[in-house]
C-alpha cells in the first residue's frame, strides 16, 4: 500500500507522542537518540552529519520520500535489517501517512 495525504495537525500529536524523545525536526535541530528529521525528503539513508549510523543504515541505498518513509514506519527493522531504531513501527496506514504529513510540513 503507497502513501496517501494524512492529516498533518492528527500527524504531529502522534509524532509528539512517539517519535519526539528520539528525533527533532527542527532546521539545525539536535540529534538525540536518533538523527534530526528536517530536510529529510530526497536525503539518502544514514547521511545526517554528527549521528552515528549503523552500517545497514548507512549502506542500505534508500532515498527517503513519502514512500519509502510509509513502508519503513511500519516496521524499521523489517525495513532496515541491522538498524538500532528501537520503535517497533506505526502498524495502522492511517498514523503513518498523518506523520508522514506532519514531516512534509516540518521537514
Amino acid at each position: 500500500m503507497p502513501y496517501s495525504e494524512g492529516n498533518a495537525k492528527n500527524g504531529a500529536k502522534l509524532f509528539k507522542t512517539r517519535c519526539a524523545q528520539c528525533h527533532t525536526v527542527e532546521d539545525g535541530g539536535a540529534n538525540k537518540v536518533g538523527p534530526n528529521l528536517h530536510g529529510i525528503f530526497g536525503r539518502a539513508s544514514g547521511q545526517v552529519k554528527g549521528f552515528s549510523y549503523t552500517d545497514a543504515n548507512v549502506n542500505a541505498g534508500i532515498k527517503w520520500s513519502e514512500d519509502t518513509l510509509f513502508d519503513y514506519l511500519e516496521n524499521p527493522k523489517k525495513y532496515i535489517p541491522g538498524t538500532k531504531m528501537a520503535f517497533a513501527g506505526f502498524k495502522k496506514a492511517k498514523e503513518r501517512n498523518d506523520v508522514i504529513a506532519f514531516l512534509k510540513e516540518k521537514c
